[in-house]
């Protein structure tokens, strides 16, 4: 529904969520969107949430669009450690997600965008330029300013990654199976 005073309004329980062009007028709650595959959740993951939640005064309702099983293994060529709802069930419990959507679109992030309807999308600032966000997403700027939603760079956690957690992990294992067969 559209008020009279410019604000699009949903009402998603018994709150009611306004998007705005601006996301820092005062009193208005922001959808902030954010995905990814959040495998091994650890601290470079809490903190992106919870920059997400404090963008412009922490009032944000906070979605996160997560990736499927299948398709981490199609984009990662491996699969996940932990199952799309064992990751979802993660997601739902931290204290600065609102709401997990399924990461409907794959590798095109306007379906998810669009059943979020988000005022801003924010992501980490390893996806920043020189790279290519828009075009790994599959949408372009003027894509997104047609959509009245804002791109926002966030901090990324240096020294942490699903990733280095995987490869630590399969370090101290070998580790083990070294020092228990010598």
């Amino acid at each position: 529904m559209k008020m009279e005073c410019g604000y699009h309004v949903r009402i998603s329980g018994s709150v009611a969520i306004c998007s705005v062009n601006t996301v820092s007028r005062i009193g208005v709650v922001v959808i902030v969107y954010t995905g990814g595959s959040f495998d091994l959740f650890h601290r470079g993951h809490v903190r992106l949430l919870k920059q997400c939640r404090d963008l412009e005064g922490g009032s944000n309702r906070v979605i996160v669009s997560l990736n499927t099983d299948e398709f981490i293994e199609q984009f990662k060529g491996m699969a996940p450690v932990c199952s799309f709802d064992e990751r979802k069930e993660v997601l739902e419990s931290c204290r600065y997600v609102d709401a997990v959507i399924p990461n409907i679109g794959a590798t095109d992030s306007k379906p998810a965008i669009l059943q979020a309807r988000p005022d801003v999308v924010a992501i980490g600032s390893d996806w920043a330029p020189p790279r290519d966000y828009h075009a790994q997403m599959m949408f372009t700027a003027e894509w997104l300013e047609e959509q009245q939603i804002r791109l926002v760079f966030l901090n990324r956690t240096e020294g942490v990654s699903s990733s280095e957690l995987r490869d630590r992990s399969t370090r101290q294992q070998d580790n083990l199976r070294n020092t228990t067969t010598s």
